[in-house]
């Protein structure tokens, strides 16, 4: 069994991507890591080479900056990056990191043992992880309705498939259709750092990307207007690749107390109550579980 590592980067390193974590994160279970690197400004590429892994391949894109964001398919420049990393990956089974993820070592058995498990199970053509996003500081989780719990990293690349945006895969059914890729639990979790980056980078990112999914400019970051309630101590022990990344915090994250709910809150506060209250579960996936 062969398996690729695939992502795609630009300015990982000013717009504060933990990146090189990600990407050793799961160096121990794959034959080569691609990246499609775009055009940077900073020291990324430099941070990659010094990564020092002979299975790293870094791949020169160009991005296009003029696809308009007024379809229904929005931030598509980043599908397009993340599928020509894809498309040259070689392995069984393309394992995908955005820059801000990263895999806990304790998780690296069950994944590699989770491919060999289905490898030749063809009904299986992805594997879903659950996820942790941190938010604030390392010590405290977003956890409702609003924060996907589970997404596909894995996809079978002897399938027809790629991504119309980031976050998840398409398989191609016919040239007219396609659809989420059928899934097994890998039974192992992303985690999510991509809100504890400071907000002065977290408002360059959003200067820099929400151009390629909305048309109109984004209000500042400003991470203490949230809904205290969705927010969670965490109790557990991050990644060992990723811990010198992260800036040191006490506590949970502290919001602001006079934070007024916006609609979407209050929908998803009431969603929480269901979840907590009836033990349903109110997720949104990009796939068909079937093991």
């Amino acid at each position: 069994m062969k398996v690729s590592g695939f992502t795609f980067l630009r300015n990982g390193q000013k717009l504060g991507y933990p990146f090189a974590a990600s990407i050793r994160s799961i160096l121990p279970i794959v034959d080569e890591f691609v990246i499609a690197l775009g055009p940077c400004d900073d020291d990324t590429e430099k941070l990659l080479r010094e990564i020092g892994d002979p299975k790293i391949r870094v791949i020169p894109t160009q991005w296009n900056e003029n696809i308009r964001p007024d379809y229904s398919v929005k931030g598509f420049v980043y599908g397009q990056q993340k599928t020509i990393a894809l498309f040259n990956c070689a392995g069984d089974w393309a394992f995908y990191l955005e820059a801000d993820e990263v895999v806990h070592e304790n998780d690296l058995s069950k994944i590699r043992g989770a491919m060999e498990k289905h490898l030749d199970d063809e009904r299986v053509e992805a594997l879903a992880f659950d996820y942790l996003h941190f938010y604030g500081n390392q010590n405290t989780l977003a956890w409702s309705p609003g924060w996907y719990r589970s997404e596909v990293r894995i996809i079978r690349n002897t399938i027809p498939a790629w991504s119309s945006e980031a976050l998840f895969f398409n398989v191609v059914v016919s040239h007219k259709k396609s659809r989420y890729p059928r899934a097994a639990h890998s039974g192992a979790t992303i985690y999510h750092y991509g809100w504890v980056r400071s907000e002065a980078q977290m408002n360059l990112k959003t200067s820099e990307i929400y151009k390629h999914w909305v048309e109109k400019p984004v209000p500042p970051t400003d991470y203490s207007k949230i809904d205290a309630a969705t927010l969670e101590l965490f109790t557990g022990t991050h990644p060992k690749v990723v811990q010198d990344w992260l800036p040191e915090a006490k506590g949970i994250f502290q919001t602001d107390p006079n934070h007024k709910l916006t609609s979407r809150e209050k929908k998803h506060r009431r969603l929480l109550w269901l979840e907590k209250t009836f033990g349903l579960r109110f997720n949104k996936k990009h796939y068909r579980l079937i093991r």
